[in-house]
């Protein structure tokens, strides 16, 4: 009896391994997937490319689910980075701390999307655009609500998806490769120590799919650019922005391809910079030749860096000469005393990508910089900053509703002919309107969150360099944020949600405690 319960449990316990690992392999399958398509996507900017994004989400979630309730049920945990070696590991302060945020984000999660479903349950409204007319309903004042109950269930919808597929992410980056567990049991010593010295595998591959990609993109960008043509992606004449010079790539608004661009251009020279120090160590050790691959990421890098002042918007461009100087002073103060190569080398990097840029939109560039020109545009994005504090102090705790903006601006036009814009050109005062204080703050919570964990010991293995480039990729957006709406697009939002959840898994202090 008991030697067939024994083979009954073990039946079970390598069943459910089986499906967890089909489980992790279909995550990781489906990750790539999603940071290709989202930009190719248009942007994600249509119903059908955010939808396929929300099911990609949703399955995500589901897998996780599963995995969950196989660790849960079955007690396999499988190799992870963030796992504990030993009782005292356990009991650590960095391990409490580590435990302490990943409660506290997930926490924060439930908390905005609770927000956002009790604005949509809680509708004081909902905007019919076929009579242009709001329906009201009776609602609860004191709780979130939402003055259009479609827009608002809708992001609600989007958040849910996003919110799955960040923690997904984040758990798929915590388990090891095959190959990392064999070297962990102690197979391929050799093989395993040379892996040893380069970011784990899995964020290696992503940081190698951004890489590839945004390269793609640009080099798609580049070329629709130099033909002058009105179609994106030389496939789809957009309904908005029809001219070419308005467009870039795959995007119908130049600005969020420029966004797009300088939110993973420097988290991808960071990945190159970890690729070169881990190689560089190698041959030391070794003397293999460095890989020439690596020069590939060196290349979509420059690419990606050069298409905001390509693309001729002037706040990309800005953002992008900033955070070349910034990511060469960065990499700069890694070489050592007497390194004149590799310093010359930063130089010559920042110089090309400059010069690359300069050589190819600096002629279209110039006229909008003039200061008339310039005047007049902020102008008129003032002049809508000053309806759209009107309306965030006659909503300030619960705001509007999430996704609420376009429908609530109408009200406070002066007459029915003036401007009626679909974004406020300002997600920061934008976020404050919709999600009002009481829901801004739970975002901003959530960030700092993120940026938290990076301070804290144990986890994936990552150096300095890589996260300090992220960071300046996502300060590059929330500048972005500040004139302009990033965060409307989801192709934008689910790439910085992508590289926060590398961020809430890497350390530079290794796994000690």
């Amino acid at each position: 009896m008991h030697d067939r319960r024994a083979v009954k449990s073990l039946q079970l316990s390598l069943r459910a391994l089986r499906v967890y690992r089909i489980c992790d392999g279909l995550s990781g399958k489906l990750i790539y997937l999603q940071v290709i398509f989202a930009p190719w996507a248009f942007g994600t900017t249509q119903p059908w490319a955010i939808w396929s994004m929300n099911i990609g989400g949703y399955s995500l979630g589901a897998l996780l689910g599963i995995k969950l309730a196989i660790r849960a049920l079955s007690g396999y945990q499988g190799h992870r980075w963030d796992e504990e070696e030993t009782v005292r590991d356990e009991l650590s302060p960095a391990a409490k701390a580590r435990r302490f945020l990943s409660r506290c984000l997930a926490i924060l999660t439930v908390l905005i999307l609770l927000y956002c479903l009790i604005s949509t349950v809680n509708a004081r409204s909902n905007y019919h655009r076929a009579g242009a007319n709001f329906e009201y309903f009776h609602f609860i004042p004191w709780l979130p609500h939402s003055y259009d109950q479609s827009s608002s269930r809708q992001a609600f919808y989007n958040y849910l998806a996003l919110a799955f597929s960040f923690w997904a992410l984040r758990d798929w980056l915590a388990g090891k490769s095959a190959a990392e567990e064999r070297a962990e049991r102690g197979h391929y010593e050799e093989s395993g120590g040379r892996r040893g010295m380069l970011l784990p595998e899995r964020l290696r591959r992503l940081l190698w799919v951004l890489a590839i990609n945004g390269g793609l993109l640009g080099m798609e960008g580049i070329v629709q650019r130099m033909a002058d043509t009105g179609k994106l992606l030389f496939l789809v004449q957009a309904r908005v922005n029809r001219d070419a010079e308005s467009q870039f790539g795959p995007y119908a608004y130049r600005s969020n391809a420029a966004q797009y661009f300088n939110l993973i251009w420097p988290a991808c020279l960071g990945f190159w910079w970890s690729l070169q120090r881990a190689s560089h160590r190698t041959y030391q050790r070794t003397k293999a030749l460095r890989p020439k691959a690596h020069d590939c990421v060196l290349i979509s890098v420059i690419i990606m860096a050069a298409c905001p002042i390509i693309s001729t918007t002037r706040a990309g461009a800005l953002v992008t000469v900033v955070g070349l100087f910034a990511a060469a002073a960065i990499l700069w103060t890694a070489q050592r005393k007497g390194d004149f190569m590799a310093k010359a080398g930063i130089l010559i990097f920042l110089v090309v990508t400059l010069g690359f840029g300069a050589l190819l939109g600096w002629k279209r560039m110039a006229p909008r910089i003039e200061t008339e020109v310039f005047d007049k545009g902020l102008a008129k994005r003032n002049s809508l900053y000053e309806i759209a504090r009107k309306i965030a102090e006659d909503y300030p705790m619960f705001g509007t509703g999430p996704g609420t903006f376009e429908s609530v601006f109408q009200i406070y036009r002066i007459n029915p002919e003036a401007y009626w814009p679909a974004q406020l050109h300002n997600d920061w005062l934008e976020t404050r309107i919709t999600f009002g204080w009481l829901g801004s703050i739970l975002i901003y919570l959530a960030l700092i969150v993120v940026l938290a964990r990076w301070f804290v010991p144990g986890g994936i293995p990552g150096g300095v360099r890589l996260a300090m480039l992220i960071w300046l990729g996502m300060a590059g957006c929330l500048v972005h944020a500040r004139y302009d709406f990033p965060f409307q697009i989801y192709s934008i939002v689910f790439v910085f949600l992508v590289l926060c959840a590398i961020l809430f898994s890497i350390t530079c202090k290794g796994r000690k405690s």
